[in-house]
C-alpha cells in the first residue's frame, strides 16, 4: 500500500519550506517589488494621464472662451464699422444737401442778379424807347400843331387879305 515514511516526509516538508523561504527571499520579493513598482509607475502614469486630460480640457474651454471673445470682438468690430459707415453716408449725404442748398441759393442768387440786369437793361430800352416814341409823336404832334398853326396863320394872313 502506501508507503509513507515520516522522516522522508519530513525531510522533504523542510526542503519545500527552505526551499519556499529561497524562493520568497530571493525571487518572490524582488518580483513583487518590481510589481508594485511597475503598479506605481502606472498609476502614476494614469494620474499624469488624467492630469493631462483635465489640462487638456481646460484648455479647450479656454480656447473656447477666448475664440468667443473674438468673435464678441470681431461682431463689435463689425458693429463700429457699420455705424461708422452710416455715420460717414449720412456726413456724404448731409454734405451733398448742403452743397445742393447752396448750388440752388447760389443760381437763385445768380438768376436774380440776371433778372435784375435784364429788368434794368429792359427799363433802359423801354425808356430809351419811349423816348424815342415820345419824340417821334412830339414830332408828329409838333407836325400837327404847326400845321394847324400855319394853317391857323395862313388863314389869319388870307383874312385879312380880303
Amino acid at each position: 500500500m502506501l508507503n509513507i515514511e515520516i522522516p522522508t516526509m519530513l525531510f522533504q516538508l523542510g526542503a519545500f519550506i527552505v526551499l519556499m523561504l529561497l524562493v520568497s527571499k530571493f525571487a518572490l520579493r524582488p518580483i513583487l517589488n518590481t510589481m508594485k513598482q511597475r503598479q506605481d509607475h502606472i498609476e502614476s502614469q494614469i494620474k499624469a494621464a488624467e492630469q493631462n486630460r483635465l489640462d487638456a480640457e481646460k484648455l479647450i474651454e479656454e480656447q473656447k472662451e477666448a475664440l468667443k471673445q473674438a468673435r464678441q470682438e470681431a461682431k463689435e468690430i463689425i458693429e463700429r464699422a457699420k455705424a461708422q459707415k452710416e455715420r460717414e453716408a449720412e456726413e456724404i449725404i448731409r454734405k451733398a444737401q448742403e452743397r445742393a442748398e447752396r448750388m440752388i441759393q447760389e443760381a437763385t442768387t445768380e438768376i436774380q442778379r440776371e433778372k435784375e440786369k435784364a429788368l434794368a437793361s429792359l427799363r433802359d430800352e423801354v425808356g430809351a424807347l419811349s423816348v424815342q416814341l415820345a419824340s417821334k409823336m412830339l414830332e408828329k404832334e409838333l407836325d400837327q400843331k404847326g400845321q394847324a398853326q400855319l394853317v391857323n396863320r395862313y388863314l389869319e394872313q388870307v383874312g385879312r387879305l380880303q
